[in-house]
């Protein structure tokens, strides 16, 4: 992934070309969320594997759509890679710099999570408001190209406020629950035992997943405004909540809780155009 500013710029090239659209918006859905996708015309895709420097997700799908909602377009990644994939930080976060340079403003980010939260339930809608970072490698470790960001990126509005106040306004208004807590990114592809779980939640964490923290850090590291969303999928704590779980569970968990995500994602896609 060296000269990541070059492949980034030529990986959008290509994109651009097939697309032929101007981007304001990307969705990234997570782990059992494709579901959300269904209430968009699909006007074009194109594979992860298609996009030049861009490799294959192993898991997700991993494409690129070309989504309009009422006369809004926006692009989706129907998928994401993973570091538990076997790729290096910067590889997962290729993605990111992606839409940067196709000039997008917003990413907003779903995935599955477990919850540690001993309020939380299971098929709880989250909006993030912070994380903790657990993952081993960091994706802007090494030579920073200032062309991509700043050095040493702030990171005390990762979760950006403002579009968190409307989006909470705006979930009371269309009488949807929704949490807000911090998520702790994890390496995987084992979930988490007890023991950590317990740890995970003493140092503050509302969950726990396998994703999304490469992403809002890239993502600020270029100036993308970032919301998420997580859905808890599996309950975590306390250790007596706990149960086996299984990829199956956590997918049928999410595609349950989704129709009440996509209203708001809806709503915040027209919002986000005015």
């Amino acid at each position: 992934m060296n000269d990541i500013y070059r492949k980034s710029q030529e990986a959008a090239e290509f994109i651009n070309k097939s697309f032929n659209t101007k981007f304001s918006l990307a969705i990234i859905t997570g782990s059992g969320l494709d579901v959300l996708l269904d209430a968009y015309e699909i006007k074009s895709k194109i594979a992860f594997a298609d996009v030049p420097h861009l490799p294959q997700s192993t898991f997700h799908k991993g494409e690129f759509l070309h989504c309009v909602y009422k006369g809004v377009d926006f692009l989706a990644l129907n998928g994401r890679l993973h570091y538990y994939e076997g790729y290096s930080a910067q590889e997962v976060t290729f993605p990111i710099r992606i839409l940067s340079a196709l000039g997008l403003k917003y990413v907003m980010v779903t995935n599955a999570s477990g919850g540690l939260n001993p309020e939380y339930d299971f098929g709880e809608l989250v909006l993030i408001n912070d994380h903790i970072n657990l993952m081993p490698e960091h994706p802007l470790r090494g030579p920073n190209d200032e062309r991509l960001g700043d050095r040493f990126p702030d990171m005390s509005n990762a979760y950006n406020k403002e579009l968190r106040t409307r989006i909470l306004k705006r979930a009371t208004q269309l009488n949807i629950s929704l949490k807000q807590g911090v998520y702790a990114g994890f390496q995987g592809p084992s979930l988490e035992t007890p023991a950590e779980y317990k740890f995970i939640h003493t140092i503050g964490a509302d969950m726990v997943g396998m994703s999304t923290v490469p992403e809002v850090i890239v993502a600020n590291h270029c100036g993308l405004k970032v919301i998420a969303f997580s859905i808890v999928t599996n309950v975590c704590y306390p250790p007596e909540r706990i149960k086996e779980t299984s990829v199956e569970d956590v997918i049928q968990t999410a595609n349950k809780a989704a129709p009440k995500l996509s209203i708001l994602i809806n709503d915040i896609i027209l919002d986000l155009h005015n």
